[in-house]
């Protein structure tokens, strides 16, 4: 029932979109010779914040899978856990163009002279094109399902990846494609490297095992800058496997972009000290904006998640900083002024405490239904003063 309802979500998530916000170019191709059918999705805010830059996903197979990576895109996006994508879809599947775009050697794997061609297409003329044309940032993302799959591949094993994600749907992978990235793997440097790939019992045995098999080297090679999610589902189709793959890979991808999870929390913050927390929130923030182009402000959401650590280890020494920041951030919150005032009261110096809490009482509405909560912290500092 919960995934009929996100499938309903996206159907008409797509249905909106597709009237308002996808383009159709024909783009005159100088390494194919011919012009090739693109699909551009640009989000709506991309005419209202002239300043903003944002990821390119290059979709392949895009009759198939264009509409349901746009459709997730949008709902991810609206629930803050990816960020907006300009989108670009290549329809391959007129003539077979598909065959002859990702047609490689059966001798050593290697895209022949119309898949290099296809490749060069790729990765020169049409991420040039979008990269001189509309606001990109740095970070791009690659999707391909069966043959389209492997050619994604080619981007990845070069000397320097053309893309950081990719998003392998059903790979029917070339015979020496598991080797090629099981030797790139350790030498991939500088940024992180996320790889999706999916499989499931509908595929034919020979298909399932080399996925599997694939899966297993990829398991077994080791780099850290490497992101590395495998998912196989049962009991279900090669067509409805699009739409499990697609969410689950955007939610792997885009992890660092979404609020704090629980299993984050548990994992990278719940040991550190206050000054370590504050620092990963900051440097988290820092990492979306450079990736994404987001300018995403810290959410109160991942605030409160690293309180209690601020609150209980160290004695509230870094209270005032924490504080500050959530200043600087929201001004208008009487939230940083709560706990540069917790700092002062932990320190028994109730003069500037209660400078802090006056401040913080007046941010609030005359009508919010915390200010008389927020008032007992002015009420218990007049009467610790008062006692001293």
């Amino acid at each position: 029932m919960k995934y009929f309802t996100t499938l309903l979500i996206v159907i008409f998530t797509v249905s909106a979109m597709k009237a308002q916000h996808v383009k159709t170019k024909n783009f005159d191709s100088q390494e194919l010779g011919i012009d090739r059918f693109l699909k551009i999705y640009i989000p709506p805010s991309y005419y209202s914040d002239s300043t903003k830059v944002y990821p390119l996903t290059i979709v392949l197979d895009a009759e198939f899978l264009f509409d349901t990576y746009v459709g997730n895109a949008i709902l991810f996006a609206k629930k803050e856990e990816a960020p907006e994508q300009i989108i670009v879809g290549i329809n391959q599947n007129y003539n077979d163009a598909r065959y002859e775009d990702c047609s490689y050697s059966k001798e050593n794997s290697l895209p022949t002279e119309k898949g290099a061609a296809f490749y060069r297409f790729v990765r020169s003329e049409l991420i040039n094109y979008f990269e001189e044309n509309y606001r990109v940032s740095p970070f791009k993302t690659i999707v391909g399902s069966t043959l389209t799959a492997n050619f994604i591949n080619y981007f990845l094993v070069e000397d320097y990846p053309g893309f950081n994600a990719f998003v392998t749907i059903n790979p029917y992978f070339a015979m020496d494609m598991p080797a090629m990235i099981q030797n790139k793997i350790p030498v991939i440097q500088d940024e992180n490297i996320y790889y999706y790939m999916s499989n499931g019992d509908y595929n034919s045995e020979k298909r399932k095992k080399h996925i599997a098999t694939t899966n297993a080297v990829i398991k077994g090679t080791s780099n850290e800058l490497f992101k590395y999610k495998y998912n196989y589902f049962k009991n279900s189709t090669k067509t409805s496997s699009i739409g499990q793959s697609i969410p689950n890979a955007l939610a792997f991808i885009f992890e660092l972009y979404s609020p704090i999870s629980k299993q984050e929390f548990e994992k990278n913050i719940k040991h550190l000290s206050p000054a370590d927390a504050i620092a990963y929130l900051e440097n988290k923030y820092v990492e979306i904006d450079y990736l994404f182009g987001s300018n995403v402000k810290i959410r109160e959401r991942d605030i409160y998640a690293v309180e209690s650590i601020i609150l209980d280890k160290e004695n509230g020494d870094y209270l005032k900083d924490f504080g500050e920041m959530i200043n600087n951030l929201y001004k208008e919150s009487p939230l940083g002024d709560y706990y540069i005032g917790r700092f002062y009261e932990t320190g028994k110096k109730y003069k500037q405490a209660l400078k802090y809490y006056k401040n913080g009482y007046m941010k609030l509405p005359e009508d919010d239904a915390n200010s008389d909560a927020y008032y007992e912290n002015i009420e218990r500092v007049l009467k610790l003063r008062d006692a001293n």
